[in-house]
């Protein structure tokens, strides 16, 4: 049996769970993208301080312990609200992924030149 498409799946298995809570991203109205992409910044924001709250930052506090298996939790949080994300946005896994490929190629001609100056240019075809 042939193994699914991983990032595919997330996808699918995402919008399953948005549509059970009643979101539905198919002609959703620019105004409902704006509230909903606005709710999926705050929801990673707070995933964000949860995981940051998973290490020990309080360097003057002494009773703090790295909690690794939290932080694999909050990390798996912030791919639920960064599908949704992508999704209200109309991206499909496959349109995340030849996204990446092609920033990720960005990203790395900025660190062979050097990158000293900021020139978004570069993204203009991602």
């Amino acid at each position: 049996m042939e193994k699914p498409d991983q990032l595919r799946e997330l996808f699918r298995m995402q919008k399953a769970l948005n549509e059970r809570i009643g979101v539905r991203t198919e002609g959703m109205s620019e105004a409902d993208q704006t509230k909903w992409i606005l709710n999926y910044c705050r929801a990673m924001t707070q995933e964000i301080a949860e995981l940051t709250d998973s290490v020990p930052w309080k360097w003057w506090a002494k009773y703090q312990k790295f909690d690794g298996q939290n932080a694999r939790v909050e990390v798996v949080d912030l791919f639920h609200f960064l599908i949704s994300l992508a999704q209200v946005l109309g991206m499909s896994a496959d349109d995340v992924f030849a996204a990446y490929i092609k920033k990720n190629e960005v990203n790395f001609q900025r660190q062979e030149s050097g990158y000293t100056v900021k020139d978004e240019s570069d993204n203009k075809h991602i």
